[in-house]
């Protein structure tokens, strides 16, 4: 116990003469008092220099403050708002815009009175108004009748008092009633041959008749030089004369497709009435050949009626389709001639 307290007497002895000799050794100057800027104590008890005393330090030595950097503080992402979702409203579909068909108007048919009708009226046949090349066979010989030939019957046809009338005339009288003259008589032509220009319009316009022409218009198309021309065509309708259909070329008309029947009789048809402008109305079955199926064509193409080779001269507002005729032969003399006329006028049919 004695020994602690020497120890610790012994220290604090030391600690006195330490703190006495740091202030013996500070340089001090006489007259100038100490102060509080001179001194400063420190509170651990050892001295510091004045930093009066202490040499500055320069700008290379100088330690720059650490900047304390103030963190901006990171900029909350503004998250952008997406644009509404669109729900994109379905695409119209374009309904297309129909093109409405034009749908033809029916030529007006002749209006039926429903009175039922029975006539008799000669319609001649004619193929050729020429004379037959001397090569000619039997079957061109036939259909041949020359123009002095030619003449003579329409001679005697005007001093008998029978005057000329159309198809059209007749298919009226028999639908409605149209008047006739007295002694009615049609004079049809098949074929188009150009000797139906050349002799038969001018002979019927010199002795007040009017013919009925039927073409094969394929004919006209590729300028057959035995066939008139589309140009005979139209001056013969300016002068008065009728035309009608006879098929494109002439084929049998029997057992084929409906197509096929249109091509062969609404062709030539339209073809006709480019040129002339005029409707066309009435056809002849090439070769007189025809079936039902035809006579359907027939009707939807706006015909009124159509002649056949079967001999005769009753007509009948029934049977527009099935016009008979009288057909001339070449070789018949005048007398002849007269006969067959009184004989289908009076026979019964």
């Amino acid at each position: 116990m004695i020994k602690a307290k020497l120890t610790w007497g012994i220290f604090v002895v030391v600690v006195i003469i330490l703190a006495c000799g740091g202030l013996a050794l500070r340089p001090w100057n006489a007259g100038v008092p100490l102060d509080d800027s001179s001194l400063t104590a420190s509170h651990g008890g050892a001295g510091e220099i004045a930093s009066s005393n202490v040499e500055p330090l320069s700008e290379e030595k100088a330690v720059s403050p650490t900047s304390t950097v103030t963190p901006e503080p990171s900029p909350s992402s503004t998250v952008t708002p997406l644009p509404p979702t669109i729900t994109p409203s379905p695409t119209p579909t374009s309904t297309p815009t129909t093109t409405p068909t034009v749908t033809p108007t029916p030529e007006p048919q002749p209006t039926p009175d429903g009175i039922a009708r029975r006539l008799r009226v000669p319609i001649l046949m004619y193929h050729y108004v020429s004379v037959p090349p001397a090569d000619a066979d039997a079957i061109r010989r036939d259909l041949s009748i020359s123009p002095q030939k030619f003449e003579a019957q329409l001679k005697y046809l005007k001093e008998a008092g029978f005057t000329s009338i159309t198809l059209h005339d007749l298919m009226l009288h028999l639908t409605t009633g149209y008047s006739l003259p007295e002694k009615p008589v049609v004079l049809t032509f098949d074929d188009g041959y150009v000797d139906n220009y050349e002799f038969a319009y001018e002979l019927l316009r010199k002795h007040g008749f009017t013919g009925t022409f039927f073409l094969v218009t394929a004919f006209q198309d590729e300028s057959r030089p035995e066939y008139m021309s589309w140009d005979n065509v139209v001056e013969m309708h300016a002068g008065g004369m009728e035309f009608g259909a006879h098929s494109y070329n002439h084929a049998d008309l029997q057992k084929q497709s409906v197509d096929y029947l249109v091509w062969q009789i609404l062709g030539p048809r339209e073809a006709i009435e480019e040129r002339i402008k005029e409707p066309v109305r009435f056809f002849s079955y090439p070769s007189g050949a025809y079936d039902d199926q035809v006579v359907a064509v027939l009707r939807s193409a706006h015909y009124w009626g159509a002649v056949t080779i079967r001999q005769g001269t009753l007509h009948s507002s029934e049977r527009p389709f099935e016009l008979r005729r009288i057909r001339i032969h070449g070789g018949d003399s005048l007398g002849k001639f007269v006969d067959d006329l009184n004989y289908w006028l009076y026979e019964k049919q």
